[in-house]
């Protein structure tokens, strides 16, 4: 303990207004929340549902991601018709307990629609709580566990010296893990353009077959770790277009490539498989994109059958069931990867961020960047330097949306024409003989 004379001499440190602002509501009752809006924009041709909450306590407001772009305005409608009558007059500091009553506000429960809808809603009151505080999310969920977010970017090519060309300049630019993908020619392969080549169908649309996918990923992976080195991470989306029986041999033919993860081998429809994987192979194992509900990744993560649970975070109901989900995969070994494409919006990616921060079992971050448009939109992006990705140390998610910008982007700008007919949706495609694949 030291005396008052030198406490007196000590430099004094002027609080800053954050600071003065946090100390400013301490002791007032919690915020009430006045309005849920919604803020539709596609700054860079995806459609963005941003939830917006705003309190009665002056100035005080919060944003959060819902996006689920192939049926955003069922997103939107359900936030504006069902949650926001819901959520009138209630306290906005009562984060968990909400989150319970809208899951179960609707009786049936664990649909894309509406756990985006209640993703938005989540994150915005994590918003507003961390504006109150003056601290960002991460200093709220119990501080970092690391200084910055490792992140992977994607490499693609219609052949493999455009796709070894495309992961030089990735590695370049500082990322020491790579997403590697390729065309097959004549088809409709994900991740990467196809050749002009025309394969004879039975119809007229975009074609894939399985098998021939397999033997151009093999080959792809086996030249790329040839090409690019011992040191760089390899990672490859299947995106679930193939059978049970080959996602086991693919996964146990990639294992002398030494991947970070091969990732959604399988469709949810067929997690059983997981098993089977298991014991055949050591490939690490990364799925959930496609994930909604608790019952189909507790099993994955409590028989330890993946490595990386990949949710999309707004799909299975926000920040709140994330951080749950990710203490689980703590327990088991199973580190976090979540979803990060360019259909979400700069909040949801900042929220992403903020889970990469405060969970021990951080493995892997996608990373997407954002155009000058995102950029004029959402003001205060994650930044990207060598590879990581840093927090903006602002309160809340450190994000403010300029909503006369967001709308100049209306939905359906810079989309391509199937797009826009689709309202958003993806298209269809197909095998030589007009089956329908998943994809």
């Amino acid at each position: 303990m030291i005396s008052a004379a030198a406490a007196a001499a000590l430099p004094v440190r002027l609080a800053t207004a954050q600071e003065k602002a946090a100390r400013a509501t301490r002791g007032m009752p919690p915020p009430i929340i006045k309005d849920v809006q919604v803020i539709a924009t596609a700054p860079a041709g995806y459609r963005l549902s941003v939830v917006k909450i705003v309190t009665g306590q002056d100035g005080l407001y919060g944003y959060g991601c819902a996006t689920f772009t192939q049926r955003a305005g069922l997103v939107n409608l359900a936030v504006e018709k069902y949650l926001r009558p819901f959520l009138l007059g209630k306290p906005a500091d009562r984060i968990d307990d909400l989150w319970q009553a809208m899951y179960n506000s609707s009786y049936w429960r664990n649909g894309p629609v509406l756990n985006n809808a209640i993703s938005g809603v989540d994150q915005a009151l994590w918003d507003v709580k961390g504006r109150q505080a003056g601290m960002p999310v991460y200093q709220l969920a119990g501080g970092k566990h690391r200084e910055a977010v490792d992140c992977y970017s994607h490499a693609s090519g219609r052949d493999i010296p455009e796709l070894i060309d495309s992961a030089k300049k990735i590695m370049a630019a500082g990322f020491r893990h790579v997403r590697v993908q390729i065309g097959v020619s004549g088809m409709a392969g994900y991740g990467a353009a196809r050749s002009q080549a025309k394969l004879e169908a039975l119809h007229e649309g975009a074609i894939f077959e399985p098998a021939y996918y397999m033997r151009a990923a093999i080959k792809m992976l086996e030249t790329c770790r040839k090409e690019l080195g011992e040191e760089v991470e390899l990672i490859h989306d299947v995106h679930e277009r193939v059978s049970p029986n080959q996602a086991v041999q693919l996964a146990k033919a990639v294992e002398p490539f030494r991947l970070f993860f091969l990732e959604d081998v399988l469709s949810p429809e067929d997690i059983a498989y997981f098993r089977l994987i298991r014991q055949q192979c050591a490939t690490p194992l990364a799925m959930g994109e496609l994930f909604n509900s608790p019952h189909e990744w507790t099993p994955l993560i409590g028989e330890r059958l993946i490595d990386y649970m990949r949710m999309h975070v707004s799909q299975m109901g926000g920040f709140t069931p994330a951080r749950k989900v990710a203490a689980m995969g703590e327990i088991f070994g199973v580190k976090t990867a979540w979803h990060g494409p360019s259909d979400v919006s700069p909040v949801g990616h900042a929220a992403n961020v903020a889970l990469d921060l405060v969970c021990q079992n951080f493995g892997i971050q996608e990373y997407s960047p954002f155009n000058d448009a995102a950029r004029e939109v959402f003001q205060g992006c994650p930044v990207m330097k060598n590879g990581y990705l840093y927090a903006n140390d602002q309160p809340g998610w450190g994000i403010e949306v300029n909503e006369k910008a967001a709308a100049k982007y209306p939905y359906g700008a810079g989309e391509s024409r199937e797009r826009k007919d689709l309202n958003g949706g993806w298209g269809e495609i197909r095998r030589r003989d007009g089956t329908i694949i998943k994809q």
